[in-house]
């Protein structure tokens, strides 16, 4: 075993990221490596890339046809095999065969909603957990209340299909190098090399940076870690590299990184965009993804807008009231809990063009940044930290407002107050109030009353 900040492994991070090194690792990972992974884990997502380039090199009004094929088909496996859907076909007499006839006939569904999937739990499922292989994934909470969505094993591998098929058509190729920006947790350091996670990481041709903080010392360091990894492509929220952006404008003025960035997890804004392109010097990719769903939308070929992967789902607009338009989805991949007509919570308006589904004027999820005893923490990384360290909370918010910021928590059922109190000052020592609250205790800002994860005013 070796200690992560040896000079071995520093030596041949370096090596392994310059030519022509770089190529020799690139090549291994993409036909050797990646392969042999996909065996061992009993994956099948190399032939699932090819599926999805042979759909999209057909014209849009066949792919509209075979788009309403699978509509229908994920309505019949639902209608016979899911018990909330059963019981809600037969309450409503819904038929799936009108969606041959035409497909607004899906509008006759009611909308599925996080609530909804709390409140049904194991009734959203076609197969008990317990009966086949699958995958849990947590919804993130800045669009309503978390919940959990399983995948089964198909589904996983679409999804993953689906990223590597993204990528590859703004020109990351399987054999260059990617680096993806993860949570560095509170008091832990990362195991001595190699762990399973190095064999993953160099079959994905990835490496990962771990970080915490967005001040001056945070920003360092990532800008170090860049420097030696020189990825091709990196992977991160937009307010990070924004923040990274800035710091490098006023210490050096501009530094070519990355060569392309994809951002997901919050809004991507326009001035962060010309930012990022104009200090980093990388074309900067947008994609819209949730975890019930998967990536659902990407600057396919380095389009302008977002393009809607109609072989994955299908995208409705949802008006409302004032004249914004809720972004909703059908999954086609997951038979283990389809999804359908899901309200994703996020602000969108689709439209159709002469080569498919595009997403504009989209008003998503946003991540905001607080100040904690003079260091500034991103709040998806206190949310990694409440999640996977803590564990038990269903949602939280951070009061800056006084002096000491007050957190504010709703905790499962099953959980204690006293044991998230402990854990709380193990990774946080002297920085909260905390406060167990209900979910209509959480303070709501702005005109539309949205839920925040900070509230400063």
């Amino acid at each position: 075993m070796i200690k992560r900040d040896s000079c071995i492994l520093k030596s041949l991070d370096f090596g392994f990221s310059h030519f022509p090194l770089n190529i020799v690792k690139g090549f291994s990972s993409a036909f050797i490596a990646y392969p042999i992974a996909e065996k061992l884990e009993k994956r099948e997502v190399r032939n699932k890339v090819s599926e999805l380039k042979r759909y999209y090199s057909l014209p849009f009004d066949e792919r509209k046809q075979l788009c309403q094929k699978k509509l229908y088909d994920t309505l019949c496996y639902a209608k016979h095999n899911v018990p909330y859907y059963k019981d809600l076909f037969h309450s409503i007499n819904f038929e799936p065969d009108k969606i041959r006839k035409d497909i607004n006939y899906i509008q006759e569904v009611p909308f599925l909603t996080k609530d909804i999937i709390r409140e049904q739990g194991e009734r959203l499922l076609s197969v008990p957990l317990n009966q086949i292989r699958h995958h849990e994934c947590k919804t993130g909470g800045s669009t309503g209340l978390s919940c959990f969505i399983y995948y089964d094993q198909s589904a996983a591998d679409y999804s993953a299909a689906v990223t590597l098929f993204s990528r590859d058509s703004v020109g990351n190729k399987k054999y260059n190098s990617e680096l993806h920006f993860a949570c560095q947790f509170p008091g832990e350091v990362q195991p001595d090399w190699p762990v399973r996670e190095d064999f993953k990481c160099f079959a994905m041709n990835r490496s990962n940076i771990f970080f915490s903080s967005l001040d001056d010392v945070g920003l360092a360091n990532i800008l170090k870690t860049l420097q030696l990894k020189k990825p091709h492509l990196i992977h991160a929220h937009p307010s990070t590299i924004y923040a990274l952006a800035c710091y490098v404008d006023r210490i050096y003025g501009k530094k070519r990184l990355f060569s392309i960035f994809e951002s997901s997890g919050e809004l991507l804004e326009p001035y962060m965009k010309e930012k990022i392109e104009s200090v980093l010097c990388c074309d900067v990719i947008n994609r819209y993804g949730l975890a019930e769903l998967g990536v659902m939308a990407y600057q396919y070929q380095k389009r302008a807008d977002m393009f809607v992967y109609d072989s994955e789902g299908y995208p409705e607009n949802l008006k409302q009231v004032n004249g914004d338009s809720e972004l909703i989805f059908t999954g086609f991949r997951n038979r283990l809990m389809p999804l359908i007509r899901y309200k994703t919570g996020d602000l969108a308006r689709v439209e159709s063009r002469k080569d498919g589904f595009y997403l504009t004027n989209v008003v998503g999820r946003i991540h905001d940044v607080v100040c904690l005893n003079g260091i500034e923490y991103p709040t998806h990384h206190i949310q990694d930290v409440l999640d996977h360290r803590v564990g038990g909370i269903q949602e939280f918010q951070i009061d800056v407002r006084t002096k000491l910021p007050i957190l504010r928590l709703v905790l499962e059922a099953d959980m204690t107050q006293e044991i998230v109190l402990s854990k709380i000052e193990y990774y946080w020592p002297e920085v909260f109030q905390v406060k167990f609250v209900r979910h209509d205790d959480f303070i709501r800002v702005g005109n539309r009353a949205k839920f925040r994860h900070v509230v400063e005013k």
